[in-house]
């Protein structure tokens, strides 16, 4: 029930975008993004874009490119899969870090398509992340970035980590110098951001603050990687509600 109530949020987090579609193409990026439309046509293989380690992975499938596409959490090992969303998981730019040693606490950030302008008058829009602290059973929504106009390249400026206590959202503030501020949010089993409940007793959120060094995903991937050259054979299907 939860996740299906994070799926609405996130629905809701994206009105007020606009897509901004090439006049030259038949792919309309507002039809990809519909909630109307159940699956999409493509035919392309799925392929891992990231790996926490050999039996937890997200795979983007039924893409017509790397940007566009549905995208899974899997783990192997516990016969989880989860579906992250349509045109989210796969177009965040930064970094993601899965640093948790007992593989309970999981952090997925998303964006938006590049083309999706966010005008939502002076304040653009917000653009959530996917985590969890029950190994990827349940995934809670958390927003990360406010009055965002283009999540796509704004997320360029992020790195999102989990250790075995926390989330950890780093932001660069500075084109010029390598200065960040980094805000610390526990992870607490049970506790919700986004709701009406508190933290527990001597939990607190820490802003500006310091990521931990060293932290490291297992597998040693920290950015979403896809391979172009993969596409499928039907890429100008047409995307009717099915």
């Amino acid at each position: 029930m939860r996740y299906v109530t994070a799926i609405m949020v996130l629905i809701a987090l994206m009105q007020g975008c606009t897509a901004q579609t090439p006049e030259h193409t038949s792919f309309g990026l507002g039809d990809f993004m519909s909630s109307a439309l159940k699956e999409l046509p493509y035919d392309s293989p799925p392929q891992v874009i990231y790996r926490i380690d050999d039996h937890r992975f997200v795979t983007l499938e039924r893409y017509r490119d790397c940007n566009h596409g549905e995208t899974y959490y899997n783990d192997t090992r516990a016969g989880i899969r989860k579906h992250l969303g349509r045109g989210l998981f796969e177009n965040f730019q930064g970094r993601v870090i899965n640093a948790d040693p007992a593989g309970m606490n999981i952090v997925l950030p998303l964006a938006y398509p590049d083309g999706l302008i966010c005008g939502n008058g002076e304040k653009g829009c917000v653009v959530p992340l996917w985590y969890s602290t029950d190994g990827g059973k349940t995934f809670h929504s958390k927003v990360y970035m406010d009055h965002s106009f283009n999540a796509f390249e704004d997320s360029k400026d992020y790195t999102v980590a989990v250790t075995k206590d926390s989330l950890f959202i780093s932001q660069s503030i500075s084109k010029t110098t390598d200065a960040v501020e980094v805000d610390r949010y526990p992870l607490v089993p049970g506790f919700v951001y986004g709701t009406k409940e508190k933290l527990p007793e001597g939990k607190r959120i820490e802003f500006d603050t310091k990521m931990p060094a060293g932290l490291r995903t297992p597998s040693g991937q920290d950015r979403i990687i896809c391979n172009p050259s993969i596409k499928p054979t039907n890429p100008d299907a047409p995307l009717a509600p099915q």
